[in-house]
């Protein structure tokens, strides 16, 4: 990435990457906390899901401006992420980010974009639908990178933007 340092352009502070598993797990929690607690049990439900069924992926995580991000991926790099849980104050959805190559003669998956999918997530029991896991196993099976056999992925918060979009509705404040 490059970015310029001089002049009008300037590294912005969302994009410091803290890498410390102590420090990160305090951020996640933060973040976490933003959102009301029925969205917040989902979002814990569903990154205990995909923690478990991906041990030895990273966990790359983007508090953004429009929506809070965990995406897995066997490497530190954004691109190689296969699947991701996007979290906003309306919901939270599991993205697949190259779900338009993948095969969904069930017609689940939403988005019309050149690349990305996603499905709704009402529970974190969604992801052990038969259709669901098939997309799963497909995306791993396209995944850039193999994911590791062993050991476990690292939790890495990759940006949190200073301007946030609210993370609870009007109806659950």
């Amino acid at each position: 990435m490059n970015i310029r340092t001089s002049g009008p352009w300037k590294r912005p502070a969302e994009l410091t990457v803290v890498k410390k598993s102590s420090d990160a797990e305090k951020q996640l929690k933060r973040s976490i906390g933003k959102f009301g607690p029925a969205h917040q049990t989902l979002i814990r439900a569903v990154r205990a899901a995909l923690r478990k069924r991906f041990r030895t992926a990273n966990e790359l995580v983007y508090d953004n401006y429009n929506f809070f991000v965990i995406a897995y991926g066997p490497t530190e790099r954004p691109s190689d992420c296969i699947i991701s849980m996007a979290a906003a104050a309306n919901g939270v959805g599991l993205c697949f980010l190259r779900g338009a190559s993948l095969h969904d003669p069930r017609k689940i998956l939403l988005g019309s974009g050149k690349q990305t999918r996603f499905i709704r997530l009402e529970s974190a029991d969604v992801l052990a639908r038969p259709e669901v896991e098939a997309l799963i196993a497909e995306a791993v099976a396209q995944a850039k990178s193999p994911f590791s056999a062993k050991g476990r992925g690292r939790l890495i918060i990759r940006s949190i933007s200073a301007k946030q979009r609210p993370r609870t509705s009007a109806a659950s404040a």
